[in-house]
Parts: C-alpha cells; structure tokens; sequence
C-alpha cells in the first residue's frame, strides 16, 4: 500500500511547489510550450543546424528542402530561420500552409501567387519566405505549377518545404532547392532536452520512466514530450509501468522474452508469447515494430543479429501491404529459431 501511495504523494508534492507554472503547463501542450525560437537552440542535427544558422547570420536564403523522419525539428528549425531573418516582419513576409490546408493546383495558381507578386516591405537583402509544410503530401499537379512560380518570383520569394520524403517530391523542385537532411534524435539528445523539461515543470520521474519514453519516441523528440506530459498528467509518476500503459505499446520485456526464446530455437515458447500479446489485443504493426527495437539493441553475435533484422524488415514489409495476421508473425518466428539452429549446428 505504501508503494502505491508514494505517486500520489509526490504528485501533491510537485502541485504544491510548482503552482501556476503546472497549470499553465496542462494548458499549453509542452511540444508547444518548448518549442524552440533560435536556431542554435535546435536539440540535435548539428550539421543541419549549423548550415541554418550560417543562412541567418549572412542572410542569403536559398530555396531549402528540409526532409527527414517526424518529429526531428524540420518546421521548427524553418519557423527559427524565418523569425532570425525577417524579425519584426515575420506576419507580412511569411505564408504558412501545412498539409491540413488544400494545397491543390489552384492553391498555387491563386494564393501562393498572390502572395510572391504582393509587395511587402522587408529588411534590406531579405526576402519573403513560403513555408510548405508536408511537401510530399502536395499533388503532383499542384507541384509542376509550383517550380515555375519558383522561378518567376525568385527576385523576391523564397520557398522552404518540410518533407519526410524528399524522393516525393518532384526533380525539376529538387533541383531549384538545396536539400538540409535532418536524422532521428540520439537517445542521449532526447534524454537532455526531456531532463530540462523535467526539471522545469517539476515532474516526478524515476530513471526506468524515462528509459521507456526514450524507447517508445524512437528519436522522435515530439513524440517524446507528449508522452512525458501524457504520463505525468495522467498517473503523476513517471515509471516505466506508467509509459506504457499510456503508451499502449508491447512491453520491451515481452518481446525480449520472445526473441531469447527464438535465440535458443525453441518454437513452441517463443509462439506461446506472441499468442498472449495477441491476445492483449496489440495488433501485427504494434508487435513487429516493437520486435525491431528490441532486435536492434539485443546483445548477439553481429551476424545473428543481420540475420533477424532482415527477417522483421521483410515480415514488416508484408504486414505494410496488408497482409497481417497472426500466421505471418508466426511464420516470422519459425524463421528465427531456424536461423538460431543453423547458427549453433
């Protein structure tokens, strides 16, 4: 009873101490609320970083293609570079439009035209910026009227598109553009940046809370910070038990369990496990993209560890097209243990 009561404790305990800071923190999302404004306070990317803040200092802006996974900081280091640049002018100067908006041809034609031939007065050298966000989800038509308005108002316009996959969009906008990569976050990354937001809204955490939410964000910064507020918010505690319940994921140990049981080729156990995580109701995605984590950071011979990540991404790819059921995760299985067989035969 005592241990279940220490949450609720420390919980009264951090509303006392922090006062209106943790209201005011449940009333703005903390992906919000710690959202960087200079670009020299982007959590990871050095490069990238470094390439955007040499672009704020001198002030010659190209065209950008910022592509990479979510939540790594493409339209956050965009909005930073667009704020350094135009500073007070940044309402008149910048045209926003995200994957929410309709972004079709006529967009481009009418709205996104409009605004490059509009005349707007700006600091000296700068120019106007328009954000793109979710590039590749932009129709291909809508993309082909884009490169020639690119190009008409490039005196006066700048374009900057977010993407998680450059290869969507069109070569004649890729050519106009120079590409900024941006990678997941390190582990080490995330654990800093969840530290400081930690500390300043005097969460209650244990060091295994925030192994799991490291775990579960995968390099995802945003990820990261909404299951850190949802936990918190929700139990008080941050523990690992805590995350994924929130987190509604396949326990890590879980599936440990079922690869040690694949490592020793015994088919039967390792079967008995996924059944039971099955039946918890996780689904074939849940448990295959938990399975990879867990390969990639299980302690094996290098080759056996190949050898399993290729059979996942393989499985992987077949449950992406549709094909789902359980007898793919089983067939998946079977494949293991007979690679851990052959590897001790």
């Amino acid at each position: 009873m005592a241990d279940e009561a220490q949450p609720m404790e420390v919980d009264k305990a951090t509303k006392k101490t922090s006062g209106s800071s943790n209201t005011k923190g449940f009333e703005l999302p903390w992906v919000e609320k710690y959202r960087p404004t200079l670009v020299s306070e982007i959590v990871g990317n050095k490069d990238a970083v470094e390439r955007l803040q040499v672009v704020s200092e001198e002030g010659n802006m190209p065209n950008l293609i910022l592509s990479g996974p979510p939540g790594t900081g493409k339209t956050t280091s965009i909005l930073c570079l667009a704020h350094a640049l135009l500073g007070p002018s940044y309402k008149e100067g910048v045209l926003e439009l995200n994957a929410s908006d309709d972004r079709g041809i006529d967009v481009v034609r009418n709205k996104i035209k409009m605004f490059a031939q509009q005349k707007v007065t700006l600091p000296p050298g700068r120019h106007k910026i328009i954000i793109l966000d979710e590039a590749d989800s932009m129709t291909s038509g809508a993309q082909q009227a884009l490169r020639r308005t690119m190009e008409i108002h490039s005196n006066t316009t700048r374009f900057a598109l977010a993407c998680n996959q450059s290869s969507k969009v069109i070569e004649p906008i890729q050519s106009r553009c120079a590409i900024v990569r941006f990678t997941r976050l390190s582990d080490s990354e995330v654990l800093q940046r969840l530290l400081h937001v930690c500390r300043t809204e005097r969460v209650a955490y244990v060091e295994n809370g925030l192994e799991a939410i490291i775990f579960t964000a995968d390099g995802d910064m945003r990820q990261a910070l909404n299951n850190v507020q949802a936990t918190h918010s929700g139990f008080g505690l941050v523990s690992q038990e805590n995350v994924f319940k929130v987190c509604d994921q396949p326990h890590p140990l879980l599936i440990a369990r079922i690869v040690e049981n694949c490592m020793a080729a015994q088919l039967d156990k390792a079967y008995e496990g996924m059944q039971a995580l099955c039946d918890l109701g996780y689904s074939a995605m849940d448990i295959i993209t938990t399975l990879f984590r867990v390969v990639r950071n299980y302690q094996a011979q290098e080759f056996l560890k190949l050898e399993y990540i290729r059979e996942v991404g393989f499985c992987h790819m077949r449950i992406l097209d549709g094909v789902n059921s359980r007898l793919q995760l089983s067939g998946l299985l079977a494949k293991l243990c007979k690679i851990s067989f052959n590897a001790k035969a």
